[in-house]
Order: structure tokens, then sequence, then C-alpha cells
């Protein structure tokens, strides 16, 4: 290889790593999300304790938030063990592996095709793109950046192997490929992508000689790389890689097995055959828009479930129909249908077929199947501009258009203003997630998350307004709808939940749920409590305890009414009962109370003694358990 190339190869480099991390700078003052960043990272002890032998055990086991992705866990641990729960560090690490991304496309183009200008340009596209701002900004999607690392060095591995015939190149595919699967099961399509690459640029399935097919002729000379790999049959290729084919078939299994552990599969009950196939083709042109018009990007789509009208299914049918024919028309080109199929098979796994989630579609999902538009778009440009040049000129020695070059920089440095605007909306839940509304219809998501962001906050009625929104728009399972009552008795609005807690008595009454009705009936009494309706109250508590004795809220509250009125052995006899089920300095507290009401001081003592060892703060346990006799205490005064 010529100095002068290795040279500008490597300017190259840099100045996409330059531009990658100047355009995402603004990532260095966001936060963390509480939506996924709170399972990953902030309320995960595991991951918190950094890389010890225990988090190495655990992140090989476990199926928590209902993935299996050990690199990603430990990926998490490293940063907790280097930056602790800052989230700069997390951050940036994500901007780095992203960054590293963008190098290793451009140099793996570069190599298989050698033509460096679109291989930048892909590669800028590929970094800048808004539509990556998600990937990139949320810290808990670390499992996209590494993954896609791995991807990548498979992919190089393997165009060295094509092009030298090395087994040990080929183990290093099969390796690489496996550690990324354990990063994310995204790069599951992998083994189809090596089959697209073997067809361009490595043009290992041998066919009838196409026009664009010149540049990987140029390769060998521009790269210093050996002569072409030897041509095949499709069958060897297909049987070349089988070993991968079982990799990726193992970790499906894993995966959906991991998925049902979590409950995050949606059955056919909830999201029909037919509307899933439907998403399916609207999402696919939804996304092809995204890449050519990249505006309200939100991190959460809503699922239009069996709503989506027929006319824009057909239409969205019908365009990806005629691209495919067009595509196929055009065959010569090979970068075309490689990109094509690259775009439409990499999306398959997360498209909805198998709807994982609420999402219809989401932009984390595109962080690799983009990578084949980028490649069919700026190849196409790329011809049509060096050919019309050589016309212009009457040469045969085509150059790169400066006019497409500078027309591609306006492009990218227009992308990277946005990439740059669209990090603001990532700097905090309640940003992030109005942003969101702003941009999305129905979102009850959105509406769910800004109230966990504003009741983190304190602001107890802001929250409840998005809790209701949330619910107007979504039919909530029973035991999120006894939450939300006891939110709302918590904020005083006892009216609204006992509505709450009575909607889902009724809606559970023919089923034999004795959990879920226990719940709703000391929902139910906690906000009769509220209202000093104590008869009705008592009545409550009286049916949680009859379908589940081991009920401590219900048991704490029962005691609470009975201190009330006066009746103290009742309440002796349930505090110690819920202590039994929960030692907490809280519960003690309240028991000692009783046992004063019932005149047995000694007693008394000895629960206060117990509490004041157990208690990490024994300030806050008084004020806590204040607050919960408070009611009885004002009932005594009257």
């Amino acid at each position: 290889m010529p100095a002068s190339v290795e040279k500008r190869v490597v300017i190259f480099c840099l100045l996409l790593v330059a531009a990658t991390l100047a355009f995402y700078n603004p990532i260095v003052h966001n936060g963390f999300i509480e939506f996924d960043d709170s399972a990953y990272i902030v309320k995960n002890p595991q991951v918190q304790s950094g890389l010890t032998w225990n988090t190495i055990k655990w992140s090989f086991t476990t199926f928590h938030v209902a993935n299996w992705h050990p690199m990603t866990w430990l990926s998490h641990a490293a940063d907790c063990q280097m930056f602790g729960l800052n989230p700069v560090g997390h951050h940036y690490i994500n901007l780095l592996l992203h960054a590293a991304d963008a190098v290793l496309l451009f140099l793996l183009l570069w190599r298989a095709t050698g033509l460096t200008w679109p291989s930048l340009i892909v590669s800028a596209l590929f970094a800048l793109h808004p539509i990556n701002v998600e990937s990139v900004a949320w810290v808990a999607e670390r499992k996209n950046v590494l993954s896609m690392t791995f991807f990548l060095l498979a992919l190089h591995a393997y165009d060295l192997y094509a092009r030298t015939g090395k087994r040990s190149l080929y183990a290093w595919v099969a390796i690489l490929f496996a550690v990324g699967l354990m990063a994310k099961p995204q790069i599951v399509t992998l083994p189809f992508v090596l089959l697209l690459w073997d067809y361009w640029p490595l043009q290992r399935l041998a066919v009838s000689h196409i026009s664009g097919s010149q540049a990987h002729a140029e390769s060998a000379v521009a790269t210093g790389s050996s002569a072409s790999p030897a041509a095949r049959s499709l069958s060897f290729l297909v049987w070349e890689k089988w070993p991968l084919f079982m990799l990726a078939a193992a970790d499906s299994v894993i995966t959906v097995i991991a998925q049902r552990a979590g409950s995050a599969v949606r059955t056919a009950a909830e999201v029909s055959i037919p509307a899933r196939i439907d998403n399916v083709f609207v999402s696919y042109v939804r996304y092809l828009g995204k890449m050519f018009w990249p505006s309200h990007l939100a991190p959460m789509y809503p699922h239009p479930g069996n709503s989506l009208p027929p006319v824009e299914v057909m239409g969205a049918l019908s365009l990806l129909l005629l691209i495919s024919a067009l595509v196929c028309h055009w065959r010569d080109r090979r970068y075309l249908l490689v990109g094509w199929l690259w775009f439409l098979g990499t999306l398959v796994p997360m498209i909805g077929i198998v709807t994982v989630g609420e999402q219809a579609m989401a932009d984390r999902f595109a962080y690799i199947p983009f990578i084949g538009l980028f490649i069919a778009v700026v190849w196409t440009v790329n011809d049509w501009a060096t050919n019309t040049q050589a016309q212009s000129a009457q040469t045969s020695h085509p150059r790169t258009s400066p006019a497409w070059l500078a027309a591609a920089a306006v492009v990218i440095c227009s992308l990277g203003f946005l990439t740059y605007h669209q990090l603001s909306y990532w700097r905090d839940d309640e940003t992030l997630w109005r942003y969101t509304l702003s941009v999305t219809e129905r979102n009850y998501m959105a509406h769910d998350n800004l109230a966990l962001a504003l009741a983190k906050q304190g602001r107890s009625d802001e929250a409840v307004v998005e809790f209701r929104a949330a619910n107007a728009l979504h039919k909530y399972p029973p035991a999120q709808v006894v939450a939300l009552a006891l939110y709302e008795e918590r904020v005083g609005h006892a009216q609204e939940a006992i509505e709450e807690s009575n909607s889902v008595l009724r809606a559970s009454a023919n089923n034999n749920d004795s959990r879920l009705q226990s719940a709703a009936w000391s929902a139910l009494g906690q906000a009769h409590l509220q209202l000093r309706q104590y008869d009705e109250a008592a009545e409550s508590y009286e049916n949680a305890l009859r379908l589940r004795p081991e009920n401590e809220m219900a048991l704490i509250g029962s005691s609470l009414v009975a201190l009330s009125q006066e009746k103290s052995n009742e309440a002796v006899a349930n505090l110690a009962h819920a202590v039994k089920i929960d030692p907490s300095d809280v519960n003690f507290l309240l028991l000692a109370q009783a046992l004063r009401q019932a005149g047995r001081q000694d007693d008394a003592e000895q629960a206060t003694n117990e509490a004041r060892k157990i208690s990490p703060n024994l300030s806050q346990a008084q004020s806590a358990a204040g607050q919960l006799l408070s009611v009885a205490e004002l009932t005594n005064r009257n």
C-alpha cells in the first residue's frame, strides 16, 4: 500500500472520530434516564459492585430485564467500577464505542471496495445521522453500540478470511460473532449479511458481468490486498456458514426464553397476527422516511394495535414492492441489491413479527439496518456523479466529482447539527418525555414515564394528571391500577383511589386471584382511612385479611383503625403479626405505640429498643410512624 494512501486513510479516521465527538459533545450534560437506565445501572446492585466474581456469574446466568447479554452487563459493571454512578463516564463510553464503530465501518468498506470517498461518506452518515442518537445517548443501549463493534470486527475477519482462505480467520469470525451475540442478539443476522458481502463487494458468488463491479477489481490495487477471492457456488457459501447459523439459532432460542421469562413477549390476544404484519409494512416505510427526513424522532413510538387503516398498509406494501422491483431491474449494480436486502434483512428480528414491548418501531433498531441504505444511496450517487464527470471530461478514468463531495459535506454537517440538537432532549426524564408527547400521539408510555419523573420531584398533582392520561389511553393490568390507587391515596386523592380500587374489585370478581383482590381491598381501606371513614376502612381491611392473612398493609391499616377505636389488644395482635412478616423499624415503633395504649409499658420499651437496634435512621423511622399514627391520635383527641 502506498504511504500516501495509508496516511490519507489515517487522517480520515481521525476526522471521523473528531466529528463524532464534536457533534455529540452535549452528551456530557445528560443524566441517567429512569426508563431502563434504572434497571440496568442506577438500581442494580450487581452491576454497581463492579467486576467481581459474583457479578461475572450473575451476568452469565441472569435473564434480568428480559434479556441474556452477559457482555453488556460486564461492560456496565466495568463503568461502575471506573466512574461509579457519575453519568458522564457511562455516556462517554457509549460515545467512544460509537466513534469506533464509525471508523471500523470506514475501514471495512475501504478495504473491500477500494473506494475512499464513498466509504468515508457512508461512515460519516452512520456516525452523525440523528436516528442513532438514541443508541448513543441512552446509557441502557450500551448493548447496541457494543454489539455493533463485534459485528464489524467479525465482518473484518471474514473479509480477510475470504481473501486468504485462512481457517484461523474463520475461527475469529465465529468467536467475534458469539461475543457480539452476548452483547445483544440484534446481530443475529450476521450470516445473512456475510452472504450479501460475498455477492458484493467480495464477488465470491459468480454471476454475469455488471457495470458497477469495477470497484472490487480496483480494491486490490488501492489497498494492497491479494487478488479477488475465488468464485464459489451459492450452496458452498451457505454451507460454509453453518457454524454461524448454529450460533444464531442457539442465541435466538435463549433470547425467546429470556423474553418470555420477563413477560416481554406480547401474545396474539394482545396484538393479532394480521396487525403485526400490517405494522411490518408500515414500519419499513416509516424507517425509510426517518432516513431521508429525520424529524419527530422519539424513544417510544406507540404500537397502533389493530387500528392501522388498510389504505396506509396497502400504500406501504406497494412502495416496498416498487423499490424491490427497481432494485432487481438495476441488478447490474450489485451494491443496490446488497444495500436494500441488508436493510430489509437485518431489521427482521426487530420489525415486530414477534412483538416485544409496547413500541411499533424504535430508532435504536435502525443502527445496523441503515448501513445498507447508506451504502445503496451513496454508491448510486457516486456512480452517477463520477460517470457524469467522465463523460463531460471525455476521459476513461473517472474521478470523484468535487460537486458531489461538497453536496455530501453539506448533508453530513446538516445531520450533525440535527444530532447535536436531538441530544438536548435526552438531558433528563422530564425533558425527554415532554418532548416525546409533543411529537407522538396517544403515547401512554410517555405519559406514564413523565408521571414517574414528576412524582420523583415531588410534583404530585402534576404526576397524577399524567397517570390519569396514561390510564385513559391504555387498559392497565389490574395490579398496576392498584398501584395507581395507592399513589392517588398517598398524594391526597382518596376519592379517586376508591374509584380505582373498586374498578379492580369489579374486574377481578370472577377470578381466583386472592393476592390481587386482597391488595385492592387494602388500597380501598387506605383511602377510607384517609377520609376518616373508619367503619368502611375496617370492613375493607377485614376482607383483605380474609383473602390473605399475610397482607402486611391490611394488618397495619386494621391496627390503626383499632387504635382509633381504642381497641388496643386487637391493634397489638395485628401489629405483632406484621412485625413477624416484616421486622422493620417502623413496624416496631407502631407496635410500641399500641403496647403503650394497652398499658404494657415494659413491652413497649422493648419494642422501641428493637427498632433502635435495627434502624439506620431512627428519627426518620419515628417520623414515618408518626404520620401513620396521626389518624388514630387525631381521633383520640376528638
